[in-house]
């Protein structure tokens, strides 16, 4: 089912029908990410560089070290940061454009069912925002963990496949029930729906590729979501 699931949604990221919205989505996603990369360099060289620089005040002959010093732990940092805040910023970019992937995976894949009602702009964003909240503590608590030798790698990715798994699997349940009956849902099958949601994990820590996870978790779950429920090929109920 999950594989099933995750090949359907994989054969629609290049397909002509999902151009509009994969430009969209992608270019939205490297917008924020740009904005992140430049908010995380100000926060480390107005907290970082002063400490670095109050260490050794009387040594100027050490300036190129700690320059170099500062640049090395800024790489590497703005790097980790980064990585981190790819989940939240495709939570973000998920709540705009979901209802797009899933009608043109409904369309597509299953045109004899009734179509999806979208969730409206006001939920879909409260939504979105909430899950970016939650995301990011769930990354920070993944992040606390680094300096535990095996823990860090597992943390993010059963953090993120709770989260994703968890959150993309309502958003695709809600366009054809209540938000009561698909956290019901998704707890019904929450083994399926977490281990759907590793799948994504697992996507998101691919370079480059991970840029199309907005379009692949929501595909993905409007699969899922269809299979786990047949129920939801009944007209739906908001």
């Amino acid at each position: 089912m999950i594989v099933e699931s995750a090949r359907a949604a994989a054969s629609h990221l290049f397909r002509p029908e999902f151009r509009a919205v994969l430009w969209k989505s992608l270019g939205l996603t490297l917008l924020l990410l740009v904005g992140a990369w430049f908010g995380l360099r100000e926060i480390f060289e107005w907290l970082a560089l002063p400490f670095f620089e109050g260490m050794m005040p009387d040594l100027p002959s050490w300036t190129g070290w700690i320059g170099f010093i500062a640049g090395l732990f800024a790489s590497i940092g703005l790097a980790l940061g980064l990585a981190l805040l790819i989940a939240p910023v495709t939570a973000i970019v998920a709540g705009l454009f979901l209802d797009d992937v899933a009608e043109v995976v409904e369309k597509e894949d299953y045109p004899g069912d009734p179509a999806g009602k979208p969730l409206p702009a006001m939920r879909s964003m409260v939504l979105s925002i909430r899950f970016f909240g939650v995301v990011i503590l769930g990354n920070v608590a993944a992040l606390l963990m680094l300096l535990i030798p095996g823990v860090n790698l597992i943390a993010f990715f059963i953090v993120n496949g709770y989260l994703l798994g968890r959150e993309f699997f309502e958003f695709a349940a809600m366009r054809f029930r209540s938000e009561a009956e698909a956290k019901a849902l998704r707890a019904q099958n929450a083994g399926t729906v977490f281990l759907a949601g590793l799948v994504i994990a697992a996507f998101m820590a691919v370079p480059l590729l991970n840029l199309l996870t907005p379009l692949f978790a929501a595909a993905l779950m409007v699969h899922l979501h269809k299979a786990v429920a047949p129920a939801a090929r009944a007209v739906p109920v908001r």
